[in-house]
């Protein structure tokens, strides 16, 4: 996988500041004020930051930006990295500025003097995200892996504090690394093979083949894959940190590798894309990886379906009534509808097996989430106010954006089937809702539940502040601080 940058702590050293080579980055606040780094840099540079801090270019800046002054005089670095940063930013703006700081890199190492500001932590996060790269596949001079000392008052602290995000950082590029795969190299025997790697780590991992699925009832989710020559499987990761026989919180993925629309098929324009289709089941394997490294209190299970929709002469068609393993029969409008088909059996084999305390299941379901809420929000649905609450309030915490979405008995009559107990799909109105509402079939009603429409966050066209364009990696935090803040014994 791709590994996030090395960054080390390091006591302030104001004489070994202008032998430094690479970047070195000095934090200024609005007022202007330099602490004693900055005041070193300044008397090196024979007072160019004091100019760059009193012109238009510094004053133009917005909290946690950077602008560098290339090969300054008197220092042996290639440039000065000048962040925007009050000495005590809010979590956002640390982690902007370490981002900024990254993004300026370019393969050269970084010295950033952090002095005594209280969120260098947040900033080692900031510089890890934003250091990703995806280039496994290209052949030409790859760009070296960032790495970054910083330069702090009680560095042991700040590592203390910066070692749990530091795990999370692993967790975002994991999940980064399996959306950003082409489904080529990414097939249900690689994606199962990734995760049962992280046995080393702790987790225990389970690998569901088709004998075994076809066992338990799960003929919605083999339906997906009956098209394609890669075999359908359930993975399933526990982490036991918790107390003993505490019932678990329970991560549910979709994991379709590649979604063709198999006998409804997609449009071509744009087709390439859907090797991020399986970045609900991405996010899961994110976060047990980061439960795992930083050691979390708590009993988690993560269940992801790995399938691929695929049209052939073995594939499942319009009008198919197929039943689930909960026993209900569902008639198959649209085989391009087949995410809710896997989540429908993994969801009611989770609450089957594990009785779980709660359960969350992420998906990139449908289109029509992102034509409400672009690619800004993920959508939030669940039958519970109070856990939807602490999810929404975690995700804020972490700066990913969610959105609650409404559930109601009214949209039911829109998956309503003339031969079956129901139809998989319900029209265009409402489809992210009647999405929702087909998943809340098989959630018991005393299992507190949220489902995540990942479809418009999960991967995205342009930049973001901590991640380039491509994956995000958008869950792993605000599900890490959930489990940190509501299920750590």
């Amino acid at each position: 996988m791709t590994t996030p940058p090395e960054i080390s702590f390091c006591e302030t050293d104001l004489d070994a500041i202008g032998n430094a080579t690479g970047r070195v980055a000095v934090f200024i606040g609005a007022e202007g004020k330099m602490d004693p780094s900055g005041r070193r840099v300044n008397r090196l540079t024979r007072g160019a930051l004091a100019r760059f801090v009193q012109s238009e270019r510094f004053t133009k800046l917005k909290p946690g930006e950077a602008k560098a002054l290339a090969f300054p005089a008197g220092m042996a670095a290639e440039a000065v990295d000048v962040v925007r940063l009050d000495r005590r930013p809010t979590v956002e703006e640390a982690r902007k500025a370490g981002a900024a700081l990254a993004k300026l890199q370019n393969g050269a190492e970084s010295l950033i003097l952090a002095g005594s500001n209280p969120r260098a932590a947040e900033i080692s996060l900031g510089f890890a995200l934003r250091a990703y790269t995806f280039d496994a596949h290209k052949t030409g001079e790859k760009t070296p892996a960032g790495k970054a000392r910083i330069m702090v008052g009680k560095p042991e602290a700040v590592a203390t504090a910066a070692a749990p995000m530091a795990a999370v950082a692993e967790g975002v590029f994991f999940t980064r690394d399996l959306i950003n795969e082409p489904s080529n190299v990414l097939t249900t025997d690689d994606f199962a093979a990734r995760l049962a790697a992280m046995q080393e780590l702790g987790l225990e991992v389970e690998i569901l083949e088709e004998s075994d699925l076809e066992k338990l009832g799960m003929r919605l989710l083999l339906s997906v894959g009956n098209g394609s020559v890669s075999p359908s499987k359930v993975v399933v990761m526990h982490w036991n940190g918790g107390k003993p026989g505490e019932a678990p919180l329970a991560l549910v993925g979709k994991g379709v590798v590649f979604d063709t629309g198999g006998i409804s098929l997609k449009p071509a324009a744009g087709m390439e894309d859907m090797t991020m289709d399986m970045g609900g089941a991405g996010v899961v394997s994110g976060v047990m990886r980061t439960l795992a490294l930083r050691k979390a209190k708590a009993n988690v299970v993560g269940l992801v379906g790995l399938v691929e929709n695929m049209p052939s002469g073995e594939a499942t068609r319009p009008g198919d009534v197929v039943k689930s393993m909960k026993g209900d029969t569902v008639e198959i409008i649209n085989t391009d509808a087949e995410g809710r088909l896997v989540l429908a059996d993994v969801l009611w084999y989770a609450q089957d097996r594990f009785k779980p305390s709660a359960m969350i299941n992420l998906a990139t379901l449908t289109g029509a989430i992102v034509i409400g809420l672009g690619h800004e929000m993920a959508g939030v649905f669940s039958n519970n106010d109070v856990f939807s609450t602490d999810f929404l309030d975690a995700a804020a915490q972490e700066g990913e954006g969610a959105w609650r979405m409404p559930l109601a008995p009214a949209y039911d009559k829109l998956l309503e089937s003339r031969v079956a107990d129901m139809k998989n799909v319900g029209g265009r109105p409402a489809g992210s809702i009647t999405a929702a509402q087909f998943l809340q079939r098989f959630v018991k009603e005393d299992c507190p539940w949220i489902h995540l429409d990942i479809a418009g966050v999960a991967s995205v066209k342009s930049d973001t502040t901590l991640a380039p364009k491509g994956a995000t990696g958008w869950g792993v935090m605000a599900l890490d601080r959930l489990v940190r803040d509501k299920f750590e014994s």
